[in-house]
């Protein structure tokens, strides 16, 4: 038996392609880090689920390192991986379990979406920051602490850029749209305008932010647009999860991150509400 084992927990998507995806990462991540035992699993819309991902890595290993896949803390992460954890220590006792802290909007990911944003400028032909717009597009949440995270973002780019504009966006879930905002830099006077995807890998909404650009160019033929692309095998993420596991000892504990939010009181409202269009999954 392992001394330790790793487990990457990603979402699951109805688009195959993106499972595909993470476990192409799983891959390349044991490749990075042949010492290391890791396992891929998904929350859900995917063949090994979480309880399955658990289990196996639970009977090869001493201790389990959990790693939520994720971005974003919302339910999944504040609920559904510490109650799936919950249950994996009741069915194997002898087993260490530890979920470190998810991917987060932290300096990591800045450093990532900073990078993004300047190769989506790059089409734009070094653009006048004055009236050139850029929008960060977040998935959505209905949990405002995980939307407040991300605006946290925006604003960090904002400050490290020249950018008149730069605005946050949703797919899904809250508010405002991608169209909503683009009007908005339209009326403001924005000539082009960059949209910075804040996803991890392909599936049902990234083809729909694409149809969504497409449209919009039509909509706007005075605007330039530039779409950049999501952050899929980054080596910014391999690092920044090389360093969760690394640092486990001090990580765990600082999965949740409620901060007294109401999101646990009303839980149960949202958790199996997200079949919807509006709750399409990544």
């Amino acid at each position: 038996m392992k001394e330790a084992a790793v487990l990457l927990v990603g979402h699951g998507s109805r688009y195959g392609g993106a499972n595909e995806e993470i476990k192409r990462f799983g891959e390349l991540w044991r490749q990075r880090q042949p010492d290391w035992h890791i396992e891929v699993c998904y929350i859900e819309l995917a063949e090994v689920l979480l309880d399955e991902g658990l289990d196996c890595t639970a009977r090869m290993a001493r201790k389990v390192v959990v790693v939520p896949f994720i971005i974003g803390a919302a339910g999944h992460v504040k609920l559904e991986i510490p109650a799936a954890i919950d249950q994996a220590r009741k069915r194997h006792p002898a087993v260490d379990f530890v979920c470190v802290r998810h991917l987060g909007m932290g300096p990591e990911l800045f450093m990532i979406i900073r990078e993004r944003l300047k190769l989506a400028l790059k089409p734009l032909d070094a653009p006048d920051p004055k009236t050139t717009g850029v929008i960060l597009l977040g998935r959505g949440s209905s949990d405002p602490g995980a939307n407040g995270e991300f605006a946290k973002m925006v604003r960090w780019i904002f400050e490290d850029t020249d950018h008149e504009l730069v605005d946050g966006a949703f797919t899904a879930i809250t508010w405002p749209r991608l169209e909503t905002v683009v009007q908005r830099q339209a009326k403001l006077g924005m000539t082009q305008i960059a949209v910075v995807p804040v996803y991890l890998f392909s599936g049902v909404l990234i083809d729909r932010i694409k149809r969504q650009v497409e449209r919009l160019v039509r909509q706007y033929p005075q605007i330039s647009f530039s779409l950049g692309d999501y952050f899929g095998f980054d080596e910014g993420i391999f690092a920044l999860l090389d360093e969760r596991v690394r640092g486990h000892g001090t990580d765990a504990g600082q999965l949740l991150e409620c901060d007294g939010c109401k999101f646990k009181a009303h839980s149960q409202a949202h958790h199996h509400h997200h079949h919807g269009d509006d709750h399409a999954h990544p």
